[in-house]
């Protein structure tokens, strides 16, 4: 994307390595909610892609009895009504994902099950200030795949705490979006670079398929 000049650089520098992936991973889908994946909401953009794309990977890893967790960002009336999230400050578009609200429901274009997980979050990240990481380790997790929205901010904050949270974390393309082309495509960049492995939704399917069918026993 950036040039001959940009991947030498890079490569010297000892980035782009391939992570490991484990045999127990989770699927993590980071913010698809109204407020993110509808044009009809002002922090929202048309991720229809992206969430079919996310479903489809989620269908699968239900195959191969992979753990999904889903994130949302939500804020009560007393976190709105001063400054206790320097965030909203920041970007006051956000304050329009209220606790109880529809922007902040998971898109209902997505199968989500009861048994699902649910992470509530204040920040970027899905494992600042939540019990992610402790779920995670609690269901005996060693590879996080990651999907959702929006590349640049919640995606890439997820992916960093991962790897800092010390799981593999893989991210397919076809299932994390951004509002305009250029930040998504700049942080996958850095993403690959530096933090896990973006890959084609092809790649993680066979990923997960091959898990599935460790999981058939042989016939005698």
């Amino acid at each position: 994307m950036y040039g001959e000049q940009t991947d030498e650089t890079y490569e010297r520098a000892g980035f782009g390595a391939a992570v490991r992936r484990g045999a127990r991973p989770a699927i993590v889908v980071v913010d698809l909610t109204n407020g993110f994946t509808r044009t009809s909401y002002p922090t929202g953009a048309d991720l229809g892609d992206v969430v079919a794309a996310t479903a489809a990977l989620i269908e699968r890893g239900r195959t191969a009895d992979v753990p999904v967790v889903f994130t949302t960002i939500a804020y009560t009336p007393a976190e709105l009504a001063g400054d206790a999230v320097p965030w909203l400050r920041k970007a006051p578009g956000m304050r329009g994902l209220v606790e109880g609200g529809e922007a902040v429901d998971v898109d209902d274009r997505l199968p989500r099950r009861d048994t699902d997980h649910l992470v509530v979050k204040k920040g970027a990240s899905a494992f600042f200030g939540t019990t992610l990481a402790a779920t995670l380790t609690g269901l005996g997790r060693d590879t996080v795949v990651v999907c959702g929205a929006t590349t640049s901010g919640c995606v890439r904050a997820t992916v960093v705490d991962a790897v800092q949270s010390g799981f593999p974390v893989l991210v397919p393309r076809e299932c994390v979006g951004d509002r305009v082309a250029g930040p998504h495509e700049a942080n996958l960049f850095d993403i690959q670079a530096k933090y896990g492995d973006v890959i084609d939704l092809a790649d993680a399917l066979d990923y997960l398929t091959g898990l599935a069918e460790e999981r058939v026993p042989c016939a005698t």
